[in-house]
């Protein structure tokens, strides 16, 4: 049986965390900053968990479980 190839997307936008948690960047940071205030970009700086479906993917296709 060949190899699980990592998905390449899935490794540029999940971290796993030490305990299992699957973290990812909040959505909004990329493009249009001028107008947002410092405080939604500051909201969105931080990392956040992966809900349970889209965690249960993720893991998935980062080869794990």
């Amino acid at each position: 049986m060949p190899k699980m190839k990592t998905h390449s997307g899935a490794k540029k936008t999940f971290r796993v965390t030490g305990s299992g948690k699957i973290m990812h960047e909040r959505a909004g940071k990329r493009h249009l900053l001028e107008r947002k205030s410092s405080r939604v970009t500051r909201r969105l700086s931080t990392e956040q968990a992966a809900k349970p479906t889209v965690a249960m993917t993720a893991k998935r296709m980062l080869g794990l479980k």
